[in-house]
């Protein structure tokens, strides 16, 4: 059997987890894949490695996508000057954004082009996980000459939003696997009728990353200019094939922005389009987790208790009321997001316009 050959973005390969590239080697088997990339941020997932991009020439695996379709980041710049921001005020009105959205939900969705029949009591919602919102503010500017030619404004407060298409993702999934099939040709009636549930989940995550960042601004009295989204769980036409991203964010549809942990820098970074082939025009989709959720919890709610992790080294607050998740998620259990941009730019697949310092993290809030 002929394996797909393997690319891992690495600085230093000893640093990646053990179980992801087994996860990645074994991914390699299934026929039809012929190219598999490792980026900086791998780590082991649920049978299948994330922070990794897979090409076939004309199969459609949906495990390869996973059940959250259409999960990425947006990012938003606010009218709001970092100086006026104050987070003991902000902290108190973020309120009842974990409630179904009051909007016009078959308004947005009809506006969108989607179906409303699925979905839409979620729709303008994190969700649990690695989801969140944060507010954040420029820490520094690497790239002046290029930030100020996008319009980018240095003292201005930016919203980022990671969410995904919600339950609706999992039910795509979930019809897909009771086929009980691995993948099917693209061409074929089953790899079709994928597609386009495939393609309807992607259209209803960014809607709803939207949403979830309208909200946000309404409670604080904000407007907000949507300046990147981009989507790290996905299938799209490649090359004449399909590529598969699980955790990897698009080389080739602009600006990205790659997440630290609550507790680090996040980058706003331009793809070098010239290398983007090397990386199956793919990159790193956050920092990438260092232990498993498990894990996580078990050593660090030995060590601190959870008001302890409400602030950061770097002077940030989170507000997460789900006492696991906050252990689950904190910025120890994530890898050095410094190491991962660097392994990036090394390579040559990004230029670093710009860093970005969390003020204030949300995950979930009870009332």
């Amino acid at each position: 059997m002929t394996e797909a050959a393997i690319r891992i973005i690495s600085s230093d390969i000893g640093r990646m987890d053990p179980l992801a590239l087994d996860q990645l080697a074994q991914t390699a088997r299934l026929p039809g894949i012929s190219r598999i990339v490792g980026l900086p941020d791998l780590h082991a997932g649920r049978g299948i490695a994330v922070g990794a991009a897979f090409w076939s020439p004309d199969m459609i695996f949906p495990h390869l996508v996973g059940s959250d379709i259409g999960c990425g980041m947006g990012l938003w710049e606010t009218e709001q000057p970092a100086r006026k921001f104050k987070l003991d005020a902000v902290e108190r009105k973020l309120r009842g954004l974990d409630e179904p959205w009051d909007g016009d939900v078959a308004n947005a969705l009809s506006r969108a082009g989607l179906h409303s029949e699925q979905g839409g009591g979620a729709l303008g919602t994190i969700g649990g996980g690695n989801h969140f919102a944060e507010f954040q503010r420029i820490e520094q500017i690497v790239d002046k000459e290029r930030f100020e030619a996008l319009g980018f404004r240095a003292d201005a407060i930016w919203l980022m939003v990671h969410s995904g298409s919600r339950g609706l993702g999992q039910a795509v999934l979930d019809k897909w696997m009771r086929r009980k099939l691995v993948a099917a040709a693209a061409a074929s009636e089953e790899g079709a009728d994928y597609l386009v549930a495939h393609d309807h989940a992607i259209g209803w995550a960014t809607l709803n990353r939207e949403i979830i960042a309208r909200r946000f601004c309404e409670k604080l009295g904000l407007d907000a200019r949507r300046r990147l989204d981009i989507c790290h769980n996905s299938v799209t036409p490649h090359k004449g094939g399909w590529l598969h991203r699980k955790g990897a964010a698009p080389a080739d549809k602009g600006l990205v922005v790659i997440p630290g942990s609550r507790g680090d820098f996040s980058y706003l970074v331009e793809p070098v389009t010239e290398e983007g082939e090397q990386a199956l025009f793919s990159l790193a989709h956050g920092a990438g987790r260092k232990w498993s959720r498990n894990d996580a919890h078990g050593r660090l709610s030995k060590r601190f208790r959870p008001a302890e992790l409400e602030r950061t080294a770097l002077g940030g607050r989170v507000i997460c009321e789900d006492r696991r998740l906050i252990f689950e998620e904190a910025p120890e259990a994530y890898k050095d997001i410094g190491v991962v941009i660097h392994d990036l730019k090394d390579a040559g697949l990004v230029r670093v316009i710009a860093s970005l310092r969390p003020l204030l993290s949300y995950k979930t809030r009870r009332a």
